[in-house]
């Protein structure tokens, strides 16, 4: 917490003793944890549902906004050709920009956990939040 020192002098008529005034401010971040599971029944089944084409959770709230994920069992692009999967969390809400760290885990349970899971973000939630500025951001 900073303190400010602030000074003023306001003209007098008087030879009055001067007045000093001390005031405090503080700004308190509030940080919400919450968790969502988003199971797939079937999964099996999911694949060659087709490029850029997602199955979407239910919308959640956390930290007073709604969020959905969004999973894309044959990816989200051309480019990952059918090969990986692509999991991504929306923000559902209205409103204003949200900074959010997020995991998302893909459960094997098939028992064999062989399974790479690969991150285009290079980045860990140590390294601190991204913004999701609009409603449907990813």
């Amino acid at each position: 917490m900073g303190k400010v020192l602030l000074e003023a002098s306001k003209p007098s008529s008087s030879s009055a003793s001067s007045v000093s005034t001390t005031t405090t401010s503080t700004s308190v971040t509030e940080t919400v944890n919450g968790s969502h599971q988003f199971k797939i029944t079937g999964y099996s089944l999911s694949k060659g549902l087709g490029i850029g084409k997602y199955i979407a959770s239910d919308t959640f709230m956390v930290g007073g906004y709604l969020w959905a994920i969004y999973f894309y069992p044959d990816g989200k692009s051309p480019e990952d050709n059918a090969t990986y999967v692509s999991l991504f969390i929306a923000l559902a809400s209205e409103g204003t920009d949200v900074r959010a760290l997020f995991e998302l885990t893909l459960l094997d349970q098939s028992g064999k956990e062989r399974h790479k899971v690969h991150s285009h973000f290079g980045r860990t939630l140590e390294s601190g939040p991204y913004t999701l500025k609009y409603r449907g951001s990813m």
